[in-house]
């Protein structure tokens, strides 16, 4: 499958096609916010625990937040669970908030594998099964398809893997 010709980014962005592969995991100190129900579930605070992000070729940026990061009741354990070639064996989290439940709806690796283990417990979210999620104020946009989790913001350009047609890339 040929994918499209890579965007060129502005001055401030990054182009997904310039991440590597297999993925590099790195520390965010941008503020992430997610909102369910009307409520915020989750809020870091880099002071605390810091956050990550997940950077692989076509892949917009997936975010991981600390578990102390969720409101006390907002994560419960979800059945299965899958593997990642580069993480390891994910576990599945169900979201409850304002009355809203989103099955299935986050992620962690609990035991990654070593490349990743900075970020043992830190759970993901798929954006487009919340209200809203933010980074640093600005509202993401979820990556395209049903698979992947990764949250388009301003500063990333594509094209994104999970776009019409770009399943052999």
């Amino acid at each position: 499958m040929k994918r499209s010709q890579p965007a060129v980014p502005a001055p401030g962005q990054e182009s997904v096609w310039a991440y590597p592969r297999p993925p590099r995991l790195e520390h965010t100190a941008k503020r992430l916010q997610i909102w369910l129900g009307g409520e915020l579930v989750a809020d870091t605070d880099w002071s605390r625990q810091p956050a990550f992000r997940v950077l692989e070729t076509s892949h917009p940026p997936g975010y991981y937040l600390p578990p102390d990061a969720f409101a006390p009741g907002v994560l419960s354990r979800a059945s299965g669970s899958s593997v990642c070639e580069w993480k390891g064996q994910a576990t599945y989290w169900t979201l409850s908030g304002g009355g809203r439940v989103a099955p299935r709806s986050g992620w962690s690796y609990e035991s990654p594998t070593p490349a990743f283990r900075e970020m043992a417990g830190c759970v993901a979210v798929y954006a487009g099964q919340m209200d809203e999620c933010r980074v640093a104020g600005e509202v993401v946009t979820p990556q395209p398809g049903d698979f992947y989790g990764g949250w388009i913001t301003a500063d990333v350009v594509g094209p994104f893997k999970g776009e019409p047609g770009s399943w052999g890339w």
